[in-house]
């Protein structure tokens, strides 16, 4: 396996980022939030923020990351299964925390389903603490389904 660099996510990485997520058993894509259109306008919002992590021009890894102006949160989250345990995982939080650290965001958040075994280990891995609040959600629109990639993948 050859050098690993990491770079801004742009919109540009939308297909390659997608078809990553496609194969992370697991993973949970929301039909609207997770299409180009959505994700882009994230991006154009959040423009240094959000990372990719490359083999070559082969992405392997990759992390929406932004800020609401008070606090940061990382989204998708994902490596690559044959690239996994290579400090690659790290590297992309790493690199999102000091671009949110520069914009003068003190606290940064995620989300890892209570089911995803190797995501959580991960967090714990690297010092992340499970937090005591519960989360709520209301959902505005509908066609905003959720699907999670299978045992297939």
């Amino acid at each position: 396996m050859g050098e690993i660099t990491l770079h801004p996510m742009t919109e540009q990485d939308y297909d390659a980022v997608r078809a990553l997520w496609l194969t992370i058993r697991g993973f949970g894509i929301r039909a609207l939030d997770d299409s180009r259109e959505d994700v882009g306008r994230f991006i154009r919002r959040n423009p240094t923020t959000s990372v990719v992590a490359k083999e070559g021009d082969k992405i392997v890894g990759s992390i929406l990351c932004g800020s609401d102006g008070r606090q940061g949160a990382l989204y998708h989250v994902c490596v690559a299964k044959a690239y996994r345990r290579r400090g690659i995982g790290t590297r992309m939080v790493g690199y999102c925390m000091q671009q949110l650290k520069e914009m003068g965001i003190n606290k940064v958040a995620l989300i890892a389903f209570t089911g995803n075994d190797a995501g959580n280990a991960f967090w714990k891995q690297i010092g992340w603490k499970r937090s005591d609040v519960n989360y709520y959600e209301f959902t505005l629109n509908e066609e905003n389904i959720t699907h999670f990639i299978g045992e297939e993948a």
